[in-house]
Order: C-alpha cells, then structure tokens, then sequence
C-alpha cells in the first residue's frame, strides 16, 4: 500500500535529504513545490507562465497557483500509484485545507505530517555550504554532500549555483518567517492527530529512523 506523507521544517532543516530516503525505502514519489515551478515554467504552460509573471516581479506565487500545480501533479498516475512525501506545501494552513478537500475527493487518507526541528544555529551552519543545481532542483553541500565534478550536478550536468540568501543574516531573516506563517500549518495537523516531531540533528539515516518509527516495520 503506497503512503501519503508531508515534511515541515525551516530552510536547512534536512527536508530534502529526507525526501530521497523515502523515496529510496518507501519508493514514494518526492513532490517539491520548488521543483514542479521550474517543470511548469520549462514547460512553458499556462500555469508556468502564470507563476513566472509572479517570480519576474519578485513577488510571491499565489496560493492559488501554488495549489493548482501541485494538485496537477498529486493527480498523475505515478503519484497515484506509489504514493508521495509533499516537501514545501502545504505552507500555509490555506494550502494545507485545499490540500484536504482534494485528498477528501480522491479518497486518499495522509499516513504522516513530519515536523522536522533543529537549533537555528544548525541551520546557519548547514546552509552555508549549500548549493542547488539550476535545472533538476537536486541539493548538495561543500562540505557533507560535494558533487562529483565541482560545480556539476551529479544528475544531470547542470551547473550548480549558491543561492544569495544563504548568508547567515537572511537566513535567520527565513527562519523568523517560517516560524510565522509555515509553523501554524504543524498545529493544523497537530489538531487532526496526524504530527510525528522529529530532532532533525542527528545523521540522516537516524532521522529517517525516527521519520519512520511506527510507520513501516
């Protein structure tokens, strides 16, 4: 039976490393709302063009949009059939009830709502060395995960680049921002019983460990 899980946590946390182990033991598909933007931008469809509009002037995505693409891709065959780890959305409780009214019409029930925790310091520390591949999304580190070929992903060949706000002040500037608007939507699902706390401190495999506990035998 596929599962159907959700990650929460602030930038740096560990979400996306956590994502690849599910998809590695679980075999469930990893849906980053960052990543289906650059797909449907690529794309060039009429949601991509609608969410570009919104990026060229600086401006957040709408709910709204956020919601249709990510709808769009729960909805494919290959979700459907082997499940998914939502990492970036829902992140506000809006998303997150839109999120249920589809689940609701499809029958499909969440497994899990992981919230995953670190000091803010660990935080600074891990996304310092950061860096994303401009095409696939795929996240390496300088330090504790470095591509094969500096500055290439290991994927897809793409070049890999350090995001501006990875500077210490901007990302205690993120962490502020996620703790007002993302954390609510943990207590939103605190509330339904579905919220698994997770200290994301440790080494990966031992998170995963945790992420899974009573999950899978």
């Amino acid at each position: 039976m596929p599962f159907r899980l959700i990650l929460i946590g602030p930038p740096g946390v560990g979400k996306g490393t956590q994502a690849a182990l599910l998809e590695e033991h679980l075999k469930v598909k990893p849906l980053s709302s960052g990543v289906i933007f650059r797909q449907e931008i690529e794309a060039d469809t009429d949601l991509g063009q609608l969410a570009k509009s919104y990026i060229d002037r600086g401006e957040l995505v709408p709910n709204g949009v956020t919601i249709q693409m990510m709808i769009k891709r729960l909805r494919s065959d290959d979700v459907r059939r082997n499940g998914f780890v939502l990492d970036g959305f829902p992140r506000t409780v809006r998303q997150a009830e839109a999120l249920d009214v589809e689940l609701q019409n499809e029958q499909v029930v969440l497994d899990r709502v992981i919230l995953l925790s670190v000091s803010d310091e660990v935080v600074v520390r891990r996304l310092a060395g950061r860096m994303g591949c401009t095409k696939c999304g795929e996240i390496y580190h300088s330090t504790n995960k470095p591509p094969a070929r500096e500055g290439l992903c290991d994927k897809c060949n793409s070049q890999l680049l350090v995001r501006k706000d990875d500077n210490p002040e901007t990302i205690r500037e993120r962490l502020r921002i996620f703790r007002e608007e993302t954390a609510p939507v943990a207590e939103y699902y605190r509330a339904q019983g579905l919220l698994k706390d997770v200290d994301a401190a440790g080494d990966a495999v031992d998170v995963y460990a945790l992420c899974t506990e009573g999950l899978v035998s």
